[in-house]
């Protein structure tokens, strides 16, 4: 089941925020947040290597009379996953077994399962990116990793001709083209940049 197919929810503009001009490459249709904590795990669903796409409140659940449209809907290579950012407002108690119901695998994240090295240097990289890597800088940065296997991030930045070496590393690895380390550190000089194994 594609994410795209899944039915459009109707949702009150009341409990939603959406952020103007967001970089993510994977959320398909407009980018609608409830809150921070949500807005937050878009950023770490942009660079999960098992989501190729994701979307926003798309889905409407039913049971009974009651309606409900959770969080994100992130489509896998074998299934679509349902996730609901949990912080002050709880989802329904029936939800888990409505989207389990329809063959839909469903996740709660709160704020304690979000690594906050992983969310900052994924917040970086988005805040970082934006525009096109041009394609000498593209295949002089590939090329050197076919043959090192790895460099440091700042070696890798001066390979960086024609584009803003920064923003175009950024670009890189939010396409999954070159892959660094989110989890251990903050990114910085030191850190290792290979190309992207997925």
């Amino acid at each position: 089941m594609s994410i795209q197919s899944l039915p459009s929810g109707k949702t009150s503009r009341t409990s939603q925020t959406i952020l103007s001009q967001s970089k993510f490459s994977r959320c398909v249709g407009r980018f609608i947040a409830r809150d921070q904590l949500a807005r937050d795990v878009a950023c770490l669903l942009e660079f999960e290597d098992a989501v190729l796409s994701w979307n926003c409140r798309s889905l409407q659940l039913r049971h009974g009379f009651d309606t409900y449209s959770p969080d994100f809907v992130a489509e896998r290579q074998h299934d679509v996953l349902v996730i609901d950012a949990v912080g002050q407002r709880r989802p329904p108690p029936w939800i888990a077994e409505a989207a389990t119901s329809e063959g839909l695998a469903y996740r709660t994240m709160s704020r304690g399962d979000i690594d906050p090295i992983r969310l900052k240097n994924c917040k970086d990289l988005l805040q970082c990116s934006g525009g096109e890597v041009s394609l000498g800088d593209r295949v002089r940065l590939l090329s050197v990793l076919d043959e090192q296997s790895s460099l440091t991030l700042a070696e890798s930045l001066t390979v960086f001709q024609e584009t803003k070496p920064i923003r175009g590393l950024a670009n890189m690895v939010v396409g999954r083209l070159i892959e660094i380390d989110l989890d251990t550190a903050l990114i910085g000089p030191e850190t290792v940049v290979r190309r992207h194994r997925g």
